[in-house]
């Protein structure tokens, strides 16, 4: 066996959340080019682009249809049982979906705060308990949360994005040090400042923008595509000592 193989994740399963546009369609489409089957989670309720691209590669796709805002534990145990009937088992999770809502924290409304905690910590907590779960039944497997530059800093005008993120770094953490024994490795990506929906606001912005790509070595915003690597990288067996990591994918931004 060759390094190049260990990347390689033929016939495994992996269980990505906002997979049917942006970072998740690109680490969906990723996970499958290094042949993994894929199912999607998401509110759409039909096979999207990501299920079409994932299918042209010749791997399976499966979509559930959940909106994590309203999603019970119960319905989350349920999706990842939805995983291991419709497609054997599930190696790879990802917990890619998030919310983002921005005000000034002296104006912030409950709504605001509850949506993104339940969304992008709760949601992940309880997905991966029970990912976490079947993973311990079938001797191991591989849980990759997205955290965020704001995992590392304060950021302006998002107070409940920042505190989810920061919580997801702490998580990453607490979840690999209990499960990292039960063959389970916990990691996280970071990713920098990505051409996303959620940056569409600052990328408007041009004195904000012109402010942030200043401060990117690499000068320019990161593209989904840049994902791809880190998160097959951390699924597969390359990774197989790499426990607890946050990996920072951010054109240079945190060494600046």
């Amino acid at each position: 066996m060759t390094v190049l193989d260990l990347f390689r994740l033929d016939g495994r399963v992996a269980l990505i959340t906002g997979a049917s546009r942006g970072l998740g369609q690109a680490m969906a489409v990723g996970l499958a080019e290094a042949g993994a089957d894929i199912a999607g989670l998401d509110r759409t309720p039909d096979c999207n682009e990501t299920c079409a691209q994932v299918e042209a590669l010749g791997r399976r796709y499966l979509n559930l249809s959940i909106d994590l805002l309203s999603a019970s534990k119960d319905d989350l145990a349920r999706a990842v049982q939805d995983v291991v009937a419709g497609l054997g088992r599930v190696d790879i999770l990802v917990n890619n979906a998030g919310i983002i809502r921005r005000a000034p924290a002296l104006d912030y409304s409950e709504a605001d705060w509850d949506d993104v905690i339940n969304i992008n910590l709760r949601a992940v907590f309880f997905l991966s308990q029970a990912a976490g779960r079947a993973m311990a039944a079938q001797g191991g497997g591989k849980i990759i949360n997205v955290a965020s530059m704001l995992s590392f800093q304060g950021g302006i005008l998002v107070p409940s994005y920042t505190a989810s993120k920061s919580a997801i770094a702490g998580l990453t953490h607490a979840l690999a040090n209990e499960w990292a024994p039960l063959g389970i490795n916990v990691n996280a990506i970071a990713p920098g400042y990505m051409a996303t929906d959620n940056t569409a606001p600052i990328r408007a912005d041009a004195v904000r923008s012109e402010s942030i790509l200043a401060r990117i070595p690499a000068g320019d915003w990161g593209t989904p595509e840049d994902l791809k690597g880190a998160v097959v990288y951390l699924a597969s067996d390359a990774a197989r000592y790499v426990h607890g990591a946050i990996l920072p994918v951010d054109g240079g931004w945190l060494g600046r």
